[in-house]
């Protein structure tokens, strides 16, 4: 059997897709996005952010997917799963690439993430919306983006930091 499949290695995402479940239902208990629509911490990007560095790319991007899934299943409806896969989708493929790219830290990985995931959902708002005005707002968003995708990433380095010998 790879190591691709093996049962570790199985068991760890699922529980990584556990969590990042987890940390979407408190997003959703977090009062930001009231204030700001189509605001969110983005703590799920953590997970993502590891899955790429410890695990690969495809698997960062399957965790994305179930976690779309699921989420749009259990508690944040099938309406908000296109824009969260746009998003995710632009997010992942952002991020890979950054990653390939000599010196570009995890954190930086993450801060690009997350503007991007804002940029692909408003992309998407304004394809669905016609609305072109909204592309004031995704400058906006893109600097929450990177705000939050700088708190993500140093919370996603850390925890790489004390997991590096883990032979995932």
């Amino acid at each position: 059997m790879s190591r691709r499949n093996s049962p570790r290695r199985i068991a760890l995402c699922g529980v990584l897709t556990a969590l990042m479940l987890t940390l979407g239902y408190v997003e959703h208990l977090i009062p930001v996005s009231s204030a700001l629509p189509g605001v969110k911490l983005g703590l799920s990007n953590g997970v993502l952010i590891f899955a790429l560095y410890m695990l690969d790319t495809p698997t960062a991007f399957a965790l994305m997917a179930l976690k779309v899934i699921l989420s749009g299943a259990l508690y944040a409806g099938f309406g908000a799963a296109p824009y969260a896969l746009c998003g995710g989708a632009l997010s992942l493929i952002v991020m890979a690439l950054a990653r390939r790219t000599k010196g570009v830290t995890p954190v930086t990985v993450s801060m690009l993430g997350g503007a991007a995931h804002n940029m692909g959902q408003t992309a998407l708002a304004m394809l669905i919306t016609r609305t072109p005005g909204l592309i004031g707002y995704m400058g906006l968003l893109m600097l929450i983006g990177l705000v939050c995708g700088l708190l993500t990433g140093v919370c996603a380095a850390l925890v790489m930091k004390h997991l590096h010998s883990l032979r995932l």
